[in-house]
């Protein structure tokens, strides 16, 4: 009797582990079948972006307010105009540069620079002073580094502009996970996963608006695009279930088993890629290449990992878990929108590919494809 009571937690526990990896796969590949022109042919990355956000943004606003699962904060046009806004702004940059990359190179060689994460992230956090240049994490970068030139070196189907995008987007991500810390530590503003789609989705929607009537529209006056609506509806569902289906995960799990779920989930996305995008080659040389990368990533997860159990065993037992939520939230690969929380912080992820818009000890995952729209 009692081995049920331990067992049932923790199976559900890896289930609800199963259903991040799948959904967070299922979300990326699902973006790049819509947007190839080898397949279903909707090759207009901010249009899908939109999409996602004007999604996310309708179910959050119908939650909040028609049937009031959780209450609204109380935002101020001041802490909107400094906070929300540029938050979005750089948010809505990083969906769209990922997105556009996968019209360029395949979903394996994004997944390998994703690596990169941890390094944009760490040299934003030098240059806003919100971190200090420290040797042990500079020569984890050092490796990542190496390792992401190798697997680069190893790609057959290598695209200067698609990298380009992908790397500008990593960025744009970066300096958003920063900029959060760095904007909303100081007004204590606390969101939920829903409250966070609730300001951050529309924004993000209106910033979007600009680049697609620039870009996008014209093209889609002149060509034919075929627009399925249940294709749409599905994707962008199944991009809001990875939303939630984070928040699952990090409400019952510690960050060292995300990060080990999302190496494997890695791992089993490239291998996925090369399955259903025949034209995707892996070399051995890309193999290599990511191989050394992780470790640098591992290894620097290890540091940051270590240091978040050095900062707790100082606090008072009740701020032990807020303060491994917000480190945790803050360091996470993207993927997809990550929101540290701090006794204020917007969340957000993946965004994944994986970067969410969360707070508290928990996560969501705005649409961000990580495939930088939707999902992670």
């Amino acid at each position: 009797m009692s081995g049920k009571m331990i067992n049932r937690p923790l199976l559900l526990t890896y289930f609800y582990l199963l259903i991040y990896v799948l959904l967070s796969s299922g979300v990326i590949l699902y973006n790049k079948w819509v947007l190839s022109p080898k397949y279903f042919n909707f090759p207009l990355p901010i249009t899908l972006t939109m999409i996602h956000m004007g999604f996310s943004g309708l179910v959050a606003f119908f939650l909040v307010r028609v049937f009031k699962v959780v209450a609204p904060v109380k935002m101020t046009f001041e802490i909107y105009a400094t906070c929300v806004i540029p938050i979005s702004a750089f948010f809505a940059s990083s969906l769209w540069f990922g997105n556009t990359a996968y019209l360029h190179i395949s979903v394996a060689f994004i997944q390998m620079l994703k690596a990169l994460m941890p390094v944009a992230t760490f040299i934003m956090a030098v240059l806003c002073g919100t971190d200090k240049p420290r040797c042990d994490v500079f020569s984890n970068m050092l490796l990542v580094s190496v390792g992401v030139v190798v697997s680069s070196y190893g790609e057959i189907h290598f695209n200067v502009v698609g990298t380009l995008y992908q790397v500008t987007g990593i960025f744009a991500e970066a300096l958003r996970l920063v900029l959060t810390q760095v904007l909303l530590q100081k007004k204590g503003l606390t969101l939920n996963p829903i409250t966070s789609l609730y300001y951050i989705a529309p924004c993000s929607f209106v910033f979007l608006s600009v680049p697609w009537l620039l870009l996008e529209k014209p093209a889609m006056e002149v060509s034919q695009i075929q627009f399925n609506f249940w294709i749409f509806f599905s994707n962008a569902l199944c991009a809001l279930a990875l939303n939630f289906s984070i928040f699952l995960v990090i409400g019952r799990t510690g960050a060292v088993t995300i990060r080990v779920a999302g190496v494997l989930k890695d791992w089993i996305l490239i291998a996925l890629s090369t399955v259903i995008f025949p034209e995707s080659i892996i070399t051995r040389l890309n193999i290599i290449g990511y191989a050394i990368a992780l470790c640098g990533v591992v290894m620097y997860n290890y540091i940051k990992v270590k240091d978040v159990r050095a900062t707790a065993s100082q606090l008072p037992i009740d701020a032990i878990p807020e303060r491994i939520s917000k480190d945790w939230k803050l360091e996470k690969k993207s993927s997809d929108i990550y929101v540290p929380n701090n006794g204020g912080g917007l969340s957000s992820d993946n965004v994944d590919e994986e970067t969410p818009l969360t707070q508290s000890s928990r996560l969501s995952h705005v649409g961000r494809s990580s495939i930088g729209s939707h999902g992670a």
